[in-house]
């Protein structure tokens, strides 16, 4: 079992940017991408209530399906995709070693 993953976030088409995080510290995506310098407001703090930390994912493992909470949050978003996910609601967790996200669009 590794200590740290790796999530890559795809800022234009065929151009990734890896992030190295750990998974002991309980931490979601949302707070590493913050934290290596992506535009993520947060308005909630991670309580999947605003939306602001929309991803797309686009390859990588299966994640947890969404609860109802998160659900209910995407569908009330301009834009949503099969992939659509909030970042906030993703634990870093070494099931999550290779997820390929892009963050979208806020104003869309």
């Amino acid at each position: 079992m590794t200590d740290e993953v790796r999530v890559y976030v795809e800022e234009a088409p065929g151009q990734r940017r890896e992030i190295v995080a750990p998974t002991d510290m309980g931490l979601s995506l949302m707070e590493i991408m913050k934290a290596d310098g992506y535009d993520i407001q947060a308005t909630c703090g991670g309580m999947a209530l605003c939306g602001t930390c929309h991803v797309e994912v686009l390859a990588g493992p299966e994640l947890p399906e969404p609860g109802d909470d998160e659900l209910a949050m995407l569908e009330s978003l301009p834009v949503m995709t099969q992939g659509s996910r909030l970042s906030c609601q993703i634990r870093l967790t070494p099931r999550v070693d290779g997820l390929v996200v892009r963050l979208m669009p806020q104003d869309a």
